[in-house]
């Protein structure tokens, strides 16, 4: 009997870390020293926010995204709260508002100025005041706008509306209180339409965050939960946490039945938190230690074995917390498919590590980059509120391309409307096809009359580009960084011209080639 080793076919399989040159890491910040099991990092495709040292108060540090470097001593911090920040969430909507919460029992929101700052930012936009007790965590809805979640050492979660006039709103619309002890961890679905929570009572618990309900709860004893996350449209909830034995451990969950796990993994025995990450484009689950200076990623799957091991990014340095740069903020051009910001305390250091799939072609990969989340809302606040549930809204992150959902690319307009033909010898070759498609099927007229209306749009769009650009869609840049990112999408788009330039020579040579061997061929006959 012949043994065949059990390989897996997976596309992420070689997935590696590569983290950041010195001088593409940021040195010189001064981390904050607290104790508590949170990322103390936030990241989009134009800042990176984390929280701070800070005499008398509570501040963070918002470092544009091209500073790398060594950072100025007397650089300025966002300090408005009273106590050391807790947690600071961007707007995934909005790449110029974050939210901070607080020891003082407050929640903050602040507008960053476009512009690099210059003095101390102490003014913010919006506070929110309806905590008791310190509030340990915040959490943005996913699909709706203005929508804020945060929990406190109350018990509490509030939900809060942002879309109103009032600089101080005193006032959560929901209150949910069904929780016993403090709340470790919130996760949506993709939707927004279900809250997951773990608490020191080591339950978990599915809500109904507009309801306030208690859906489900795992009331299973032999795993711990610390942290949890929602795996996109799976059904299924990862958490970590510890065994009975106090050895770390994830576990997966069906989110319709708490009962007992699906499965349970042990790590190790250290004593660092375990904080997930999950991508839904690409399947692929994160686990980083509190302490710990690797990252383990794993592929998951709807059926058995679930969780598929596939390695891990080693260090010596030891992570205080960590960051995670949105998909539209990645290096498409090198096939990175998540990148992390590492807090490294002992340095004083934010370490860039990106994980990258190898591949040989420099073109855009159309395989590993599925269309994903965007940076529009799908809902409104009062839509949400009054009982709507949307998916995200889609993007492709092809340099260069448009919505792909909730949207259409181009304004839709009946053919009675559209332009008229622009030259005598348009016009009759337009009657000739209109006496054509007289004679034929309904059907293929139909089909007929869409693909003409699609290639009108298509010369309309045309005559809106400019030397490249979309005049209407991408106005001349205005900042240093929006200049460097029209550059990299120029050097894509020069790149991926080369290629088929490159394949229209090939194809060029071969009919060459054929020509002249049926030239031959004639010739002895």
């Amino acid at each position: 009997m012949s043994w065949h080793p059990q390989y897996r076919s997976s596309k992420f399989r070689h997935v590696f870390g590569k983290p950041a040159s010195k001088e593409n890491c940021y040195d010189s910040v001064p981390i904050t020293r607290s104790v508590h099991d949170n990322h103390f990092c936030a990241v989009n495709p134009q800042f990176i926010a984390v929280v701070t040292e800070c005499a008398g108060g509570g501040a963070f540090l918002v470092i544009p995204l091209h500073q790398t470097g060594k950072l100025d001593p007397h650089y300025p911090k966002v300090c408005g709260h009273r106590g050391n920040v807790l947690d600071i969430k961007w707007n995934p909507f909005d790449d110029f508002e974050i939210a901070s919460c607080s020891e003082d029992a407050t929640i903050k929101i602040w507008d960053i100025p476009k512009q690099l700052l210059t003095k101390n930012l102490t003014g913010c936009r919006k506070e929110l005041v309806g905590h008791a007790r310190r509030v340990g965590l915040v959490e943005w809805h996913p699909t709706a706008a203005n929508i804020l979640f945060s929990s406190g050492y109350d018990y509490k979660v509030m939900v809060w509306n942002l879309d109103t006039k009032e600089s101080v709103i005193t006032s959560p619309v929901r209150t949910i209180d069904c929780h016993q002890d403090v709340i470790l961890s919130m996760s949506f679905n993709t939707s927004g339409s279900l809250l997951a929570t773990t608490c020191k009572d080591r339950k978990i618990r599915i809500l109904d965050p507009r309801a306030g309900t208690v859906l489900q709860e795992a009331s299973y004893k032999g795993h711990r939960a610390n942290k949890v996350l929602f795996l996109g449209n799976l059904k299924k909830l990862l958490s970590t946490g510890t065994s009975r034995w106090n050895n770390r451990q994830v576990a997966l969950w069906d989110q319709d039945d708490l009962s007992v796990p699906l499965t349970e993994e042990d790590l190790d025995g250290s004593s660092g938190v375990l904080f997930p990450f999950y991508d839904v484009d690409t399947n692929m689950l994160y686990v980083v230690g509190k302490g710990d200076g690797n990252i383990r990623y794993y592929e998951v799957s709807a059926d058995k074995p679930y969780l598929n091991y596939l390695t891990e990014y080693r260090s010596y340095n030891p992570q205080k917390g960590i960051g995670v740069m949105p998909k539209r903020g990645l290096n498409v051009s090198s096939c990175e498919i998540f990148r992390f910001y590492k807090l490294i305390t002992t340095k004083s250091l934010i370490e860039p590590v990106s994980m990258i799939v190898p591949r040989r072609s420099e073109s855009y990969q159309e395989d590993i980059y599925p269309p994903t989340a965007g940076a529009q809302p799908s809902l409104s606040a009062h839509e949400w509120l009054s009982g709507m549930n949307k998916g995200p809204v889609l993007v492709s992150l092809r340099p260069g391309s448009q919505l792909l959902s909730h949207q259409p690319l181009f304004p839709e307009r009946p053919l009675s409307n559209s332009m008229a033909p622009a030259s005598p010898r348009l016009s009759s070759q337009t009657g000739q096809l209109a006496a054509e498609d007289a004679r034929r099927p309904r059907s293929l007229l139909e089909e007929k009359a869409t693909r003409r209306a699609a290639e009108q749009r298509l010369e309309e769009k045309k005559t809106w580009f400019s030397n490249g650009f979309d005049i209407f869609e991408c106005p001349p840049p205005k900042t240093e960084n929006e200049l460097l990112q029209m550059f990299y999408r120029q050097q894509e788009e020069i790149r991926r011209l080369r290629e088929l330039l490159a394949q229209r020579e090939v194809q060029a040579k071969q009919l060459e080639l054929e020509i002249k061997n049926l030239r031959v061929g004639s010739e002895g006959f």
